[in-house]
């Protein structure tokens, strides 16, 4: 089990991307516990980033509840199709939020949140089973450079639930 990330001394979020990942899938490639994992999940996030919220949201019935997360408290539970995680849920597509006061229906979980991204996690069966979500405390703090590197990082959450949700 890692007990430390090494996260390189650069601005460039796609070198920071290619370093963790791999960081990441052996930091959960010998646990099973899919709570466990994504809390290590959103530290690591968390610690090469700095992003000022990282969390996930599981569907549960009809509602996405509240998961492992890294940052100040947040929202418990959001309804489908509500706010930025409810409409990636319902469109099952990333969404990049370069100002979240100018998206129709924002859930204000933090007034220091300014951008956001947002993407769905496929289960097995190809249902969107929980979305990962990433607050920034600067506008137009994401791009697809963050998207595809996310994307990877969803890859392994996939990965996990297939095996296990």
């Amino acid at each position: 089990m890692a007990e430390s990330l090494f996260v390189p001394e650069t601005s460039n979020r796609k070198l920071i991307y290619d370093e963790i990942v791999p960081q990441i899938e052996s930091l959960v490639s010998g646990e099973s516990d899919l709570t466990a994992n994504l809390g290590n999940i959103a530290a690591a996030l968390k610690e090469a980033f700095g992003f000022f919220w990282i969390g996930f949201y599981v569907r549960k019935e009809d509602q996405l509840v509240l998961n492992a997360f890294q940052g100040p408290i947040a929202c418990t539970r959001i309804d489908f199709g509500k706010g930025v995680c409810g409409h990636c849920y319902s469109t099952a597509k990333t969404e990049i939020v370069p100002n979240v006061d100018e998206f129709p229906g924002h859930i204000v979980c933090s007034s220091r949140a300014r951008s956001e991204i947002v993407l769905p996690v496929f289960g097995a069966d190809g249902s969107v089973e929980m979305v990962l979500d990433v607050d920034s405390d600067k506008f137009g703090d994401f791009s697809e450079t963050d998207a595809e590197g996310l994307g990877r990082i969803v890859k392994i959450v996939e990965k996990l639930i297939g095996k296990k949700l």
